[in-house]
């Protein structure tokens, strides 16, 4: 069922309810107002009867028929029977010549004991009325027709189906223009979004003026799409640079190799070539390798071995590290400011890929400075543990900044330095992976501080 019909069904029901709980309300409460003015009639009635019956010395029956007589204004089809206290009937009197009232023995002993009993007799509404009073004791029976009570419920009856009908019909009009104008921002987004392909992510949702949950999925959907554009336009980027990447030194193979067989050559040009092209087949084995780290890295954590891991031990062995790949790389570490507790310094993660992440920035600060100099600084603060990687370098420059964790980014000053701009943002992917942060602090002259957030484990060991 499409929403707009549930919505109305849905809107429908309530009002329903409410109309059927009012209106069986007002005609209770209308038709108990109706038997209790009647019913005080009777007593009325009744009791003026067993008072004149107590007084036989002043109102003998016929007087006390011609006043009932006199009262057929205020009730209609009045019928009065009067019991002594043995039950035998001593005074009669009806609106029409023999109508009488049915009385069983059961209401007389009841009325005796409640002094008021109401009961129903044919479509008359009756009372029994037991007068103790005085010397005198009676049983008085009051009954009468309640035409104009009963064609006030019958026109108030008429009035309330008049107003259900009318309430529910307009109610289902109203609750269908009602949630067609409700779900015409809903259909606004849809065709919107039906507009919106692969080679068109530029165009956004319209989220309007107003700020109401319309306009809240409006600009979450935007900020998806947002999200989304950025991942097509770092793939595409990512593809393009990778592709460039790995037919560089896969031409110059080819190419090195096409010329050696051209002509027969001696031994040394033979070495020669073979040389050029082992040196392209090692550059394309790292560029491959580094491209499968990042591809991994990209991922998600759900796949890696997480195990405790402190991470100053990790800092520990990057001086080793960076003096392996370069003798001339030096790594100076600042460890003063570490807590006595060991626990402070566990971290949830894969090691292997936490060193590979710290090296590549390690290895980027050693490679920019000018003395091949970096400074590594673990401070555990609250939750974290902050690691500061220093460098004394030319600093990176402020349009630079926003693109160094893209993949294959190189700043055009950086000259003769190898690499494949991939170390950075495979070292943020890695960062994420395990629920950290990176951060850059640089200006042009002052080196490059770059801030390492990994979350602690302390709180989650049992």
């Amino acid at each position: 069922m499409p929403v707009r019909f549930r919505i109305t069904l849905f809107f429908t029901l309530i009002v329903f309810t409410i109309l059927t709980v009012v209106s069986l309300s007002i005609y209770y409460f209308a038709n108990e107002n109706r038997k209790n003015n009647l019913r005080t009639r009777l007593v009325n009635r009744a009791m003026t009867t067993a008072r004149l019956l107590g007084q036989r010395d002043v109102f003998n029956r016929s007087l006390i028929q011609k006043i009932d007589a006199s009262t057929r204004v205020a009730m209609v089809g009045k019928s009065i029977q009067a019991y002594d206290s043995a039950g035998n009937l001593e005074y009669v009197y009806s609106d029409e010549p023999g109508d009488t009232v049915t009385v069983s023995t059961s209401i007389l002993a009841n009325a005796k004991k409640a002094k008021n009993i109401f009961f129903i007799s044919g479509e008359k509404d009756a009372v029994a009325y037991h007068n103790a009073r005085g010397p005198h004791t009676v049983t008085v029976i009051a009954a009468a027709f309640d035409p104009e009570g009963k064609q006030n419920l019958k026109e108030l009856r008429f009035v309330l189906w008049l107003c259900f009908i009318g309430g529910i019909l307009l109610t289902v009009g109203a609750g269908y223009l009602f949630s067609e104008r409700l779900l015409l921002p809903i259909r606004k987004i849809a065709d919107d979004v039906n507009e919106i392909t692969a080679q068109n992510l530029t165009k956004r949702i319209k989220a309007g003026s107003q700020n109401d949950e319309w306009s809240y999925l409006a600009g979450t959907l935007n900020v998806l799409l947002n999200r989304l554009e950025e991942s097509f336009q770092t793939q595409g980027r990512f593809i393009a640079n990778a592709s460039h990447e790995l037919s560089t030194p896969l031409t110059s193979i080819f190419s090195q190799l096409e010329v050696s067989l051209q002509k027969e050559r001696d031994t040394s040009e033979y070495r020669s070539i073979i040389q050029s092209v082992l040196e392209d087949l090692h550059h394309l084995n790292r560029l491959t390798h580094t491209l499968l780290q990042f591809a991994s890295a990209s991922g998600t954590s759900t796949g890696l071995e997480i195990n405790l891991v402190r991470i100053d031990e990790i800092l520990l062995r990057m001086p080793r590290e960076m003096k392996n790949l370069n003798p001339e790389f030096h790594v100076k570490l600042d460890f003063d400011e570490l807590p006595v507790n060991e626990e402070s310094l566990l971290v949830f993660g894969n090691e292997q890929l936490l060193f590979s992440a710290i090296k590549n920035i390690v290895l980027n600060a050693c490679k920019y400075s000018d003395n091949h100099f970096a400074s590594l600084k673990l401070v555990i603060n609250g939750k974290n543990a902050n690691i500061y990687i220093k460098d004394t370098g030319k600093g990176i420059s402020t349009d630079a900044l926003p693109h160094i964790f893209q993949p294959f980014y190189r700043e055009n000053d950086t000259g003769p330095t190898s690499g494949f701009g991939l170390g950075l943002s495979l070292s943020l992917q890695i960062v994420k992976l395990h629920k950290g942060s990176i951060t850059v602090d640089s200006s042009p002259g002052d080196g490059s501080t770059f801030t390492v957030s990994l979350p602690l484990a302390i709180d989650n060991i049992a």
